[in-house]
């Protein structure tokens, strides 16, 4: 169905700064789908490893890997501070894939995550905190030439501890073409301006856990250059 801008259901208006080599350019982006790709790793041992682990923790296992979850585009935020429910939900450091008119642009987002909810459904988990997103983003086709060099990395802070939470290569998540395929039915072009994919995440160190305050990284090595993002968790009381 075609809705007129003015209405569009569930959209994210968000200010993002696009940077390539030709020069940064500031701009407001429509998301209008929002798309949170899940078992997304390479190694379909690790994979089928980690759904066990899951499992034992009353996860249901996905239907089938990897999975692609829709969630509500309003949920995409640039902001410093988020209010979640709780203390039970958490960070995920993923690359985040957004066409935006046409370009293909890649960043650094949080798939957040309510924990407790994910023993419920997975579907409702992803659909229950918000996903924050830092507002640089690089042209994917600057660093497709050498995208299995990029380093995601994330880090938990509660008062004065910093905590190193993830970290690994974004070649341990399959490549974003295969994925934007696999999520498109192998048309490309059906990954329209204003669809944004979070493409799935790495292990965490030393256990999943609360953090008052999240930091994400994507790191190029090649260009020698970094995006990073960090945001309060503001825990909303629960009454019963």
């Amino acid at each position: 169905m075609a809705y007129p801008e003015s209405i569009l259901p569930m959209t994210a208006r968000i200010k993002l700064n696009l940077q390539s080599r030709d020069g940064d350019r500031s701009c407001e982006a429509l998301v209008r789908d929002l798309v949170i790709a899940g078992w997304t790793g390479r190694d379909r041992t690790a994979v089928e490893k980690h759904i066990r682990e899951l499992a034992e923790l009353g996860v249901t296992p996905p239907s089938r890997t990897p999975i692609f979850y829709r969630v509500a585009a309003s949920l995409l935020t640039t902001a410093a501070e988020v209010d979640v429910i709780g203390t039970d939900s958490t960070g995920e450091v993923e690359f985040v894939l957004l066409n935006h008119e046409g370009e293909w642009w890649v960043g650094v987002g949080s798939d957040h995550t309510d924990r407790k909810a994910e023993t419920v459904g997975v579907t409702l988990s992803k659909q229950m905190c918000p996903k924050p997103l830092a507002p640089n983003l690089w042209s994917f086709h600057e660093v497709e030439p050498h995208w299995d060099e990029l380093v995601l990395r994330s880090y938990a802070v509660s008062g004065k501890e910093r905590i190193l939470y993830q970290e690994g290569q974004v070649m341990a998540m399959r490549h974003p073409r295969d994925l934007v395929g696999l999520y498109c039915d192998g048309a490309e072009m059906r990954f329209a301006s204003g669809y944004a994919i979070f493409c799935g995440t790495l292990p965490v160190q030393n256990g999943i856990r609360w953090a008052d305050t999240f930091v994400i990284e994507l790191e190029d090595p090649v260009f020698k250059r970094k995006i990073t993002h960090s945001y309060h968790c503001r825990a909303l009381p629960i009454q019963g």
